[in-house]
């Protein structure tokens, strides 16, 4: 019956066990599958996630990126960045800061910033960074995705998916130990046991331990994620996740540049000159815990509607000192800004999906309806802003006071008082796919939300209540079917514009006052293909994103806001995935984008402007894998890759003018050897040990040459 059951549920998601469960050694589905061995194996051809449907990749009118475990592993990844930089067109703009409510790292996608927030399709918060250690896969979703996800977790340029291990029916396991520069430890363990054909559980765990490049600066993370299968009965499925993660760290403050006044600096040698210099110690701390939890009934109604109900909670919690650098604007000194963050934000979220596949006449019908309830509470109970000190970055003298207890000296008294603020969303929407005829297809989506949002700023009386409809069109056209895919779709995303205090030009009048939603539109139009005996898979497209009713300041009144602010974010994307010879994968990606803000308050300084959080206008990232199929060396491999980039503007206004992060080019190598039940890596990132630099508005150095050895075992 395991066999029956696992694929009918392949034929109707469209999915593998391997994709359902998250099987971790899928070569022995492979045996029995209908289509055979897997000839890509970093392509993913469908993702259940993506559009809430069992669509195939040729189907799908929309643009993603998948980077599956197999190339995680392969390239002994330990943090989640160094996932994404196999993404087309994505780029870290800030590392994690750990601090309250978006303490995440930041991402630049499409020409907008985005977080890591979305586990399994649904939401999930974190203050810190993701342990790859449970991560299956990591969907990359491009464009405005609000028809399908809402707006809480996502951007305008896209949004990012963590799709995390499954248990699987059988028993099983692997243990490795990682070790490498600037004090890198790290141990994983990941083990299953299936019960019997109706149960089974799996727990993956990480412990990681590694001091900064520079001179002060640690990372220690904990991590757990239990996960439970269960199938009382033939058509039902349960799913529970969860996800235990505590890390503590000494982060180096950031470098914020003057945002008030001309720039002091027009290059980079001073910053280069203390590329070392951490400017903390490693007794101001900041700790993070997250716990996760996720629960998923899939119920087979009939032979054409399956019931998906999905429960999300998460908690993340930030204790600890955050620390800045602010720009004097003398060319030299910056005044260092400290206080203890604490805060906790909770994320609740209730889905209940339907998802149909029928025929009207002859014409083929996937549709996807749902509602969905989101609440978020953050609280905040911290201390106020003090300055610890003066860095001179030319004399290297810090007048700052490093160390816990000075630094709580000075914090006495400063309080910013409990806050609270709640955000609830009441939502619905429909997606249904056509299949007109065998190789046209056209997708209808809409989706509408009631936001509630209420702050220690006003009364429940004076909450504000706003309403948004998102639409969703995307045709393809496929001239050589299950080959070659014309697409092209419309897509809209949306944000929910808190209220704001104004008064009249006198200053008189003083009141709260509500917005519309911002909205955002993409077209975009492409091609896909899946050629060569499904071994080479390319997507090359088009888009444009307009981004309207942004708030400004009104031009005649200094005391008030309006909406009429846009911004055009427009560019082409190429990525690859392919096998073209027995033992080589290669994936590689390439993005041009330009992004301007097009109506603006000429006073605010950004009219005309790339807008800073769009991060290089250029990228390119490549991996190229071989590893030897035959002889007595079968298992030993390599592989090379890097991520190039054009020049970044971090700052880029008119009242400071722009300072620039050169372009940079930074390689990695890999060597590994797999044999039996045993495994090994090399890994040397950033080969080169070149000096490279993201920010938002910001300067921060990253992390020069890094080698990891990795052993490995499974059973």
């Amino acid at each position: 019956m395991k066999s029956k059951y696992v694929l009918v549920s392949a034929l109707f998601f469209g999915l593998s066990s391997h994709q359902l469960f998250g099987q971790e050694e899928p070569q022995e589905f492979e045996e029995i599958s209908v289509t055979g061995a897997k000839k890509n194996k970093f392509k993913e051809d469908s993702s259940f996630v993506v559009g809430k449907l069992p669509l195939k990749d040729l189907e799908n009118p929309q643009v993603y990126n998948s980077i599956p475990k197999e190339l995680i592993k392969e390239q002994n990844v330990t943090d989640f960045n160094q996932a994404l930089k196999n993404a087309t067109g994505v780029t870290r703009l800030w590392e994690s800061t750990g601090r309250g409510g978006d303490g995440a790292e930041y991402y630049s996608m499409r020409g907008f910033s985005v977080q890591p927030l979305m586990v399994n399709g649904l939401p999930s918060v974190s203050n810190g960074v993701i342990d790859p250690a449970n991560v299956e896969s990591i969907q990359v979703i491009k464009g405005p995705s609000g028809t399908l996800f809402g707006s809480p977790n996502i951007s305008y340029g896209g949004l990012i998916n963590v799709t995390t291990k499954q248990p699987y029916d059988r028993d099983g396991g692997a243990f490795s130990y990682t070790m490498g520069n600037y004090g890198l430890n790290r141990i994983t363990l990941d083990l299953n046991e299936s019960y019997n054909e109706k149960a089974a559980v799996r727990l993956n765990g990480a412990f990681t331990n590694q001091n900064s490049f520079q001179d002060a600066g640690f990372n220690k993370s904990y991590y757990l994620a239990p996960s439970f299968k269960f199938k009382p009965t033939e058509k039902m499925t349960v799913l529970i996740n969860s996800e235990f993660n505590f890390t503590e760290g000494a982060n180096a403050p950031m470098i914020f540049l003057t945002r008030n006044s001309p720039l002091a600096y027009q290059s980079m040698d001073l910053f280069e000159q203390n590329y070392r210099n951490s400017y903390t110690s490693n007794d101001l701390t900041m700790s993070n815990q997250t716990f996760g939890v996720q629960g998923q009934v899939f119920y087979e109604i009939n032979d054409h509607w399956t019931s998906q109900t999905a429960v999300s909670s998460s908690i993340a919690e930030t204790d600890g000192y955050y620390q800045y650098l602010w720009d004097l604007n003398d060319g030299e000194n910056f005044i260092r800004y400290m206080s203890k963050r604490n805060g906790q934000t909770q994320t609740t979220d209730i889905q209940q999906n339907f998802i149909g596949n029928f025929d009207i006449g002859s014409m083929k019908n996937k549709m996807v309806v749902g509602v969905d309830y989101y609440r978020q509470e953050v609280l905040n109970s911290s201390t106020g802003w003090v300055g610890n000190g003066i860095v001179n970055l030319r004399t290297q003298e810090d007048s700052g006071r490093l160390t816990a207890m000075a630094a709580d000296s000075l914090l006495v008294g400063s309080f910013e008082g409990q806050t609270s603020a709640v955000n609830e969303i009441a939502s619905t929407y429909i997606s249904n796919v056509t299949e007109i005829l065998p190789q046209l297809s056209i997708m209808l989506s809409a989706r509408i939300d009631q936001f509630m949002s209420q702050t220690d700023a006003w009364t429940a009386e004076g909450a504000t209540d706003q309403l948004a409809v998102s639409p969703k069109f995307g045709i393809v056209y496929q001239p050589v079917k299950d080959k070659v895919a014309l697409f092209a779709n419309y897509m809209n995303g949306f944000t929910n514009v808190a209220p704001a205090q104004v008064a009249d030009a006198d200053g008189s009048n003083v009141r709260m006052k509500n917005f519309d939603p911002e909205q955002a539109n993409q077209y975009e139009a492409g091609v896909k293909t899946d050629i060569w005996k499904n071994k080479l898979a390319l997507t090359a497209s088009y888009y444009n994103i307009t981004v309207s009713n942004k708030l400004m300041q009104d031009p005649e009144n200094v005391n008030n806001q309006i909406q009429g602010g846009e911004v055009v974010s427009q560019g082409v994307e190429l990525s690859l995935v392919a096998s073209p010879i027995r033992g080589m994968n290669i994936v590689a990606g390439f993005s041009h984008n330009d992004a301007e803000v097009t109506e603006d308050n000429p006073d605010n300084g950004y009219l005309g402007f790339r807008p800073e959080e769009s991060g290089p206008a250029q990228m390119a990232n490549f991996y190229v894998s071989y590893v030897l199929p035959t002889t007595k060396l079968r298992g030993l491999g390599i592989g090379f890759g890097g991520n190039i980039a054009s020049e970044h503007h971090t700052l880029n206004r008119e009242v400071s003018g722009t300072f620039t992060l050169p372009a940079y080019q930074i390689f990695n190598a890999s060597l590994m050897y797999r044999v039996r039940r045993f495994d090994a890596t090399l890994r040397i990132n950033n080969l080169f040990n070149d000096k490279y630099y993201s920010g938002w508005s910001t300067i921060n150095p990253q992390q020069l040459r890094g080698v990891s050895l990795k052993i490995g075992y499974r059973f």
